[in-house]
């Protein structure tokens, strides 16, 4: 097996699955054509990611999730430009953003499942972090960054916002399935963390609750932002002002 047999799978489930659209807003569809990488399971960066100054000492390393693990094969899943467009709009998170988030990572669940399936079925072990029992988030921080397996799979780097900025831009959602599968990982070309980023401060301008200064994102007025949200649209939350109308919306922007 093959990457390109993977992304043929991934690419084949978004377009075929029915959880893909949302029948609230007339079956239109979450997610486009997928971004998919493979980050080496024993990539120095993971060790790295332990640090205080990355994600922390809680965060397991891919061979501490599964210790045949072999490979990380990440995606990146692009909203499409309906969603996007909706949420231009200064402002609290459009409808479609929010059904977007929601619907769109029952999505993910599904799809994350799907790939340790197709995998445990072609012969070799597989987890998905976010989906096992070991998976956990405390005080906001949790063991397992899939954004960070991310920019070690070299699908993107980090803004301002920290989101993700890929060639697919930045408004999407993150999955990953770690693998005892040999594939050969994907080429980074970047050095830097923030290396997409063009600092144009566009997303400092767009955040509404103002989480966004040109030293990065306070994560702790962000996560009480989107609780008032959620406390307003119960059971949706959201927002992703951050990654729609800003120049790395759906692309790597200029320098």
């Amino acid at each position: 097996m093959r990457l390109n047999d993977i992304d043929r799978f991934i690419a084949d489930f978004i377009a075929a699955s029915p959880l893909n659209r949302v029948e609230q807003l007339g079956g239109q569809t979450i997610f486009s054509r997928p971004l998919v990488g493979v980050a080496s399971a024993g990539d120095e960066l993971f060790e790295r990611l332990k640090a205080e100054t990355a994600v922390g000492p809680q965060h397991m390393s891919p061979r501490e999730w599964m210790t045949a693990a072999k490979a990380v094969i990440v995606y990146f899943l692009p909203f499409t430009e309906r969603i996007r467009q909706a949420n231009r709009v200064q402002g609290v998170a459009a409808r479609e953003w929010l059904h977007g988030r929601i619907e769109g990572e029952q999505f993910n669940n599904k799809l994350r499942d799907e790939l340790v399936q197709f995998l445990v079925a072609a012969g070799f072990q597989a987890v998905a972090p976010a989906r096992d029992g070991s998976y956990k988030v405390v005080n906001r921080r949790s063991n397992w960054s899939e954004r960070h397996a991310a920019f070690i799979a070299g699908l993107g780097t980090f803004s301002l916002s920290r989101s993700l900025i890929t060639a697919c831009g930045s408004a999407g959602r993150v999955g990953s399935v770690i693998t005892s599968l040999p594939l050969e990982a994907t080429v980074r070309l970047y050095q830097e963390i923030d290396q997409y980023c063009s600092k144009c401060g566009a997303c400092i301008l767009r955040c509404p609750p103002l989480a966004i200064t040109e030293q990065g994102k306070d994560n702790d007025i962000c996560a009480g932002y989107l609780d008032r949200v959620q406390a307003r649209f119960k059971p949706y939350y959201g927002c992703g002002k951050c990654q729609t109308g800003v120049p790395c919306e759906s692309g790597i922007p200029r320098s």
